[in-house]
């Protein structure tokens, strides 16, 4: 080894193990926007149930910010465990299209397995989900829907000292969740096996008020 590279190499060391040593934990909250024009309403008949978090990842983490050459400097985490977030995001997303069972059960219980969901940002900011989402019928206890639901989004390059990456990759990863939620209440097939209404809200005739 040239001796003459030696310092340039342990100060790029020195810099290294102190960003490491200053990474930090974030907490955030993702959250359910309801829109009102593109839902697909329907009938209270769904309860939810249990979303089992399969990442292999801590509970509540989502994802690390790392640096171009690879040290984690923030990890983002969730107030909640990750498979109550899921769980609630299906919840409102069930009250919003008027499908949210009134009653202590449904005739349909939603349940499901996290099999990914995560933030990452290397060079572009970056939100991921995919969710086993099944219906199980309440009397019989029958699985009558399950299927796989995905959700993405990325935005532009991040520039290093433009600001904390973190609210972008909270926002990215909250619509990828929302995503991958509507889909799976507004999948034609689950609507079809359900035997629950596309859309209950009133259509236009001619002579209506």
């Amino acid at each position: 080894m040239n001796l003459r590279c030696l310092p340039a190499i342990l100060a790029a060391a020195a810099c290294l193990t102190l960003l490491s040593s200053c990474a930090n934990s974030s907490v955030v909250s993702l959250e359910y926007v309801p829109q009102p024009g593109l839902m697909l309403r329907g009938s209270p008949d769904f309860a939810v149930g249990q979303f089992k978090d399969k990442r292999n990842e801590n509970a509540q983490t989502l994802g690390h910010v790392r640096l171009p050459i690879g040290p984690k400097v923030d990890t983002i985490q969730t107030r909640l465990p990750v498979s109550d977030v899921v769980r609630n995001a299906f919840a409102y997303a069930l009250e919003a299209r008027g499908m949210l069972a009134t009653e202590v059960k449904g005739r349909f219980i939603l349940t499901g397995d996290i099999l990914d969901l995560r933030s990452q940002l290397l060079v572009h900011p970056y939100g991921y989900a995919r969710i086993r989402v099944n219906v199980v019928e309440a009397a019989s206890g029958r699985v009558i829907y399950t299927k796989i639901h995905e959700g993405e989004r990325q935005s532009n390059a991040y520039r290093p000292g433009s600001g904390s990456p973190v609210p972008v990759l909270r926002d990215l990863t909250s619509r990828a969740l929302q995503e991958a939620v509507d889909r799976a209440l507004d999948d034609t097939h689950m609507r079809q096996q359900t035997g629950t209404s596309m859309d209950s809200r009133p259509r236009y005739t001619p002579g209506m008020l």
